[in-house]
């Protein structure tokens, strides 16, 4: 009978704190994309390039491993390591191919049936942005 009591004291408690906290609790956090500073990294131009210009630079890692850490995270896992909500982006073909594919999500992100599972960040964040993510998601490859 003591347990029970204890749980529904708990059960209580838990329940006030989510009426005083309110709306200041927020299971994904901030899902405002957040801004990266990619000033350090080379100009690309304008035109959405195929291939990852940034493919093994390492400023461009660092970039990419900050802007994915406030921006993909929260659905794709901390170091790109899915827990089931989002795809294991480690696991994303390398190269040219992989490139494209990545891409073709990052800028228009990705949505059925109405529903939108990934928003695009093309226009949001930037080329140079999504190539930086690109690059640090390389080092997190991994085979099936």
């Amino acid at each position: 009978m003591k347990n029970y009591a204890g749980r529904i004291l708990a059960g209580a408690a838990i329940a006030s704190l989510a009426l005083v906290a309110g709306p200041q609790i927020m299971a994904h956090g901030d899902v405002t994309p957040q801004a990266v500073d990619t000033s350090d990294l080379p100009d690309i131009g304008e035109a959405w390039l195929e291939e990852n210009p940034y493919s093994g630079n390492t400023r461009a890692i660092e970039i990419g491993s900050s802007a994915y850490n406030q921006n993909c995270a929260r659905c794709h896992g901390l170091e790109a390591i899915s827990g089931g909500i989002a795809p294991d982006l480690r696991y994303l073909e390398l190269g040219a191919s992989g490139d494209q594919w990545y891409m073709e999500r990052y800028r228009n992100g990705s949505s059925h049936d109405g529903k939108v599972y990934m928003p695009p960040f093309g226009d949001v964040l930037g080329q140079k942005a999504g190539w930086a993510i690109r690059a640090f998601l390389e080092t997190k490859y991994t085979e099936e």
